[in-house]
């Protein structure tokens, strides 16, 4: 690659990476400046990678930062990394960190950034990509990295956002406003620059963003229009199970591969989730129809065409991606008595938690499914204590030495801190 047009590029993309931005804090950074690692971050586009990479940056005086996601970069390749790394420390003489943005476009990155690191420099690289990332880093960076995952803001972050601190106790008024800042949340986005601007239409774009950007050109899909129809099926239908076989008969595909390739894709770029049935034997895990979540609650309402009818799915979906967020990969789970439970989650070999996500429980039919299924797996796995999430019903229920609490869903998702300056 012409080292002008490179050069060109370093000092174009620094000035651009220095502008003055209002940058929202995330809880990520301390363990990313701390980590002796590479640290690499993951996650869909446009969920603030580029952000925290800013934020991380203020930290340090001599670094670069060089983002991939460049269209002058079409020609680069990793020949080209010794001419950038030369250009670097003659333009920044003492750099000693490097900002890798959308890294992944460059085949064989990760072995320049183990050189980068074996020679005592800071590294830290984001990518879009989950297979391809971590693909790479298992053969190349093996011990050497550490990983995390970006996703939109969650509802604590979003407070965080608005500068409000935490504590314990609030008054009625307190919850009053917690509540209405919670609606406003529901009704926006997760994706950083929605929560600012609250336009629908630039999520739109988000969306045709990643679905042109990351999917339709990089894995070069050639039928188009059933692919969307088939990302646009699974967002309507997020939280529910689906088959593989069955979606390729609804949506007439001639092939059940394709669409197994074209989920296996759509998860690769963090659009959807897949989350399995526990069962002891991974076989059937596997077998088993499985259940499909979307990256955010704001973008699913935007694009799917019943989604925002259905608040119980809306609800379900975001405690879904919170638990993604605290690093939590759940099941879900069928009683022996054929009930079902949204959320089954296990530490080590151990099921250690069970959750019901129900918008409300006014109904009394639907009072007694989440109450008889929570307490028919809490039996089953021995467990004291279940919980069942809602909009803002609060209470606890007990039965035969167990306890189903019945929680507010803004409360669980600030854990146990409670903003302080309502």
């Amino acid at each position: 690659m012409d080292k002008k047009i490179l050069k060109q590029i370093i000092l174009d993309q620094r000035e651009s990476f220095l502008k003055k931005t209002d940058i929202i804090d995330r809880d990520l950074e301390k363990s990313f400046i701390d980590s002796r690692k590479i640290s690499v971050i993951t996650g869909v586009r446009r969920s603030g990678k580029s952000t925290l990479l800013k934020q991380i940056a203020r930290k340090f005086e001599n670094f670069l930062y060089f983002n991939f996601d460049d269209e002058r970069l079409i020609d680069f390749t990793y020949a080209d990394f010794n001419s950038l790394l030369g250009l670097t420390f003659e333009v920044y003489n003492g750099t000693k960190v490097f900002f890798f943005d959308e890294i992944q476009n460059i085949y064989g990155w990760e072995k320049f950034a183990s050189r980068l690191f074996a020679e005592g420099y800071k590294v830290f690289v984001t990518g879009s990509n989950a297979k391809l990332l971590s693909s790479e880093l298992a053969t190349s960076l093996t011990g050497r990295h550490k990983t995390t995952e970006l996703y939109p803001f969650g509802f604590k972050e979003y407070l965080m956002m608005k500068k409000i601190e935490f504590k314990k106790d609030y008054s009625t008024k307190e919850t009053s406003k917690l509540k209405k800042m919670f609606n406003e949340y529901l009704e926006s986005s997760g994706f950083p620059e929605i929560l600012i601007s609250r336009d629908k239409e630039e999520l739109k774009q988000i969306y045709e963003d990643i679905l042109f950007k990351d999917l339709i050109v990089r894995f070069k899909i050639r039928d188009v229009k059933s692919f969307r129809e088939l990302l646009l099926f699974l967002f309507s239908n997020a939280g529910k199970k689906i088959s593989f076989n069955n979606l390729s008969k609804i949506l007439n595909f001639k092939s059940v591969a394709t669409v197994k390739n074209y989920i296996e894709f759509f998860e690769k770029v963090y659009l959807l989730f897949p989350v399995y049935l526990f069962d002891y034997s991974i076989k059937k895990q596997i077998k088993n129809d499985r259940k499909i979540y979307g990256i955010d609650h704001g973008l699913l309402k935007t694009v799917s065409f019943n989604f925002s009818k259905n608040n119980g799915r809306y609800l379900e979906n975001l405690v879904f991606i919170e638990l993604k967020r605290r690093g939590i990969n759940p099941f879900y789970y069928v009683t022996k008595q054929g009930k079902e439970i949204d959320f089954l989650i296990r530490k080590g070999v151990k099921t250690n938690e069970l959750i019901q996500v129900s918008y409300e429980l006014s109904d009394k039919d639907t009072f007694a499914r989440e109450i008889d299924g929570l307490f028919e797996g809490l039996k089953e796995f021995n467990l004291k204590e279940g919980l069942i999430l809602t909009e803002y019903e609060e209470t606890e229920i007990k039965k035969d030495g167990k306890k189903i609490v019945i929680k507010p869903v803004y409360k669980w998702l600030i854990d146990k801190n409670i903003p302080s300056n309502l």
